[in-house]
């Protein structure tokens, strides 16, 4: 008896712990499931990052789909009618594509008839095809060829095509300044272009330093370097005539509200308004040039400006009564013509008069 109450004890404490395993390995399976979710929710906010994240290179690869209108002339290829009408929008600035079209390839039709909508003999059609695109976006670094520099920015070619300007307010001017370059009346720069006019036409390629040059104010290297490739970051795009330039900057920080252009500034204390008075009644020329000559004469000034005004109105007399006579010899010449034309008319009727009696 006592051998058997051992072995059903030992049963129970065997099974006691067999029991208090089962919540444990529950819990181990919610662990991996939340742990499954977890995982998942990061791989997929690692995804929705990536696609919102901006496109690495400047050069896109796009399928777009475009309804073409093809002229009558190309009825029996329209193949060729819509690579035409695709042609016409190579190195142009496409809205939908939101970059410059530089090539197109794998053309082909969705549907196979074309459409002809009442009397236009123009086939409507609507084809698919690949496009090689130049879109760059702001925040970009780009390398370009420095073109021309001015006091107010420096002009860069990107890819010997695209035009490029960084403003003077991007530029750090507390390491690079602007360097005159020689008048065109300089002896010693007519010299020198009479030396490197063989050298100037090896290398039609190099930027004429005749406006003037970037350097550093250390160094005196000038902005580009030797071979005139400079790195910008690109701040802002301009599209006008569906062609497509850059603004850039070449600024440690090109966004920072410091290098934006600021027209308000004042050199100088503002000065308070001067209040306006009455500008004071000037003498006529006649009255001033008279003053000056009886300036030495013991005659007042009141009695002066007295005679002067006296003399202005008999003048003014005299004019009106000449006026009248004038206008009186019109009026006696006027009237006198009348009278002659009168006794004209008068003799013309008594001439009539007599005819009609004689006949």
């Amino acid at each position: 008896m006592s051998n058997v109450a051992e072995h059903k004890a030992k049963k129970r404490k065997h099974a006691a712990p067999a029991v208090a395993e089962e919540p444990s390995s529950k819990r181990s399976k919610t662990e991996k499931a939340k742990d499954k979710s977890k995982s998942k929710d990061k791989s997929r906010d690692r995804a929705k990052g990536k696609g919102r994240a901006a496109p690495a290179s400047q050069f896109r690869v796009v399928e777009a789909s475009l309804l073409l209108s093809i002229a009558p002339v190309f009825a029996n290829n329209l193949r060729a009618g819509a690579e035409e009408m695709l042609d016409s929008m190579l190195m142009r600035y496409v809205p939908a594509l939101q970059g410059v079209v530089l090539a197109h390839h794998d053309l082909r039709f969705l549907d196979s008839k074309a459409t002809i909508k009442a009397d236009c003999p123009f086939a409507n059609c609507t084809v698919n095809f690949q496009a090689t695109v130049w879109s760059p976006y702001v925040g970009q670094k780009l390398v370009g060829k420095v073109n021309l520099c001015s006091p107010d920015h420096v002009s860069l070619l990107v890819h010997r095509t695209f035009n490029v300007s960084i403003p003077r307010h991007h530029i750090p001017t507390d390491n690079w300044e602007f360097e005159y370059g020689p008048a065109e009346n300089d002896p010693e720069f007519g010299a020198e272009d009479a030396a490197e006019g063989a050298e100037d036409a090896e290398k039609p390629e190099e930027t004429t330093e005749s406006s003037g040059r970037w350097v550093h104010k250390l160094t005196g290297d000038k902005l580009g370097g030797k071979d005139g490739r400079l790195e910008f970051t690109v701040i802002g795009l301009t599209i006008a005539n569906q062609m497509l330039s850059l603004i850039g900057s070449i600024q440690a920080d090109p966004f920072s509200p410091e290098h934006a252009p600021d027209h308000s500034v004042q050199t100088t204390a503002p000065k308070k308004p001067k209040q306006r008075t009455a500008p004071e009644p000037k003498p006529p020329v006649e009255v001033l040039e008279i003053l000056d000559e009886d300036a030495d004469s013991d005659e007042d000034t009141f009695q002066a400006l007295g005679r002067l005004g006296d003399e202005a109105i008999a003048r003014e007399a005299a004019r009106k009564a000449e006026e009248q006579a004038k206008s009186e010899k019109k009026r006696k010449r006027k009237e006198a013509k009348e009278s002659v034309q009168d006794a004209e008319d008068e003799g013309q009727t008594e001439k009539k008069k007599k005819k009609k009696k004689t006949s």
